[in-house]
């Protein structure tokens, strides 16, 4: 298996480009397609995927998962703003698909990967798009609508690094890390949408918690699921399905741990 170890932009292929933005996107895509493996299956590289491809930068050729990367000129050990992406519309339809990318986010400086992190498809749902105002109708693409990822509904979990600060992970680190989260695949958005919520909420609690204390967000989960008359029975769910995946443990007569 191979280690991402060459974190430098080959800068020879944007020479022919002007626009910052243009130079940015061939940098940056140019060194995931020479020095990314697929965190899935371990291939050892990965392949760009035809032109205009609708969310699809790569594509393993091994194992045909897709990828798409989204990357900004930063240099933080952490991805907290917002991902601005293409047209609202088109990223709802794919990711609502089931058969949607995962996605990578670089921060680079100086030519050069400062952070990567991958998100297992399954936890991309509408309500982490966030449709932008359409653009005004004497521009160019008059009410176009572009969208947003917004990276602080992804839960912890789910950004998985495989370079921080400049120094990457092991490959077989990351796929174990990979392989573990992306047991969590649903089988509908909608269950998408109570796995990431119920994330979410352990997250805000300490590493060992209680059912009550899942419960104290049940007038929080009604505002978001107002039809929904069994919020109770739906954490009790979410919560075994975690467990049985190993993201928690449970410690008896009512007591889960974060593993």
């Amino acid at each position: 298996m191979l280690s991402v170890v060459n974190l430098k932009f080959d800068t020879s292929v944007a020479v022919a480009y002007k626009s910052a933005s243009q130079v940015a996107r061939v940098l940056t895509e140019d060194w995931l397609a020479k020095n990314m493996y697929c965190p899935i299956c371990g291939n050892i590289s990965i392949s760009r995927s035809k032109n205009n491809a609708p969310v699809k930068d790569f594509v393993c050729e091994s194992c045909h998962s897709q990828y798409e990367l989204k990357s900004k000129r930063r240099n933080s050990d952490q991805f907290q703003s917002n991902v601005v992406d293409g047209v609202y519309k088109t990223m709802i339809e794919r990711i609502s698909s089931l058969d949607n990318p995962s996605f990578f986010f670089m921060h680079y400086d100086r030519y050069e990967v400062n952070n990567l992190v991958v998100v297992p498809k399954c936890f991309f749902t509408p309500s982490v798009i966030l449709k932008r105002t359409p653009l005004s109708d004497a521009a160019r693409r008059a009410r176009w609508e572009g969208c947003e990822i917004l990276l602080k509904s992804i839960p912890l979990i789910a950004k998985i690094p495989i370079i921080s600060n400049g120094v990457a992970r092991p490959q077989q680190e990351v796929m174990d890390q990979y392989d573990k989260v992306y047991k969590l695949q649903t089988q509908s958005v909608e269950a998408r949408g109570w796995l990431m919520d119920i994330l979410h909420l352990i997250e805000r609690l300490d590493s060992t918690f209680s059912l009550q204390n899942m419960y104290a967000f049940v007038d929080e989960l009604k505002i978001k699921y107002p039809k929904n008359n069994h919020i109770q029975e739906k954490i009790r769910q979410q919560l075994q399905f975690l467990r049985d995946n190993e993201i928690i443990e449970f410690c008896g007569r009512g007591i889960y741990r974060k593993i």
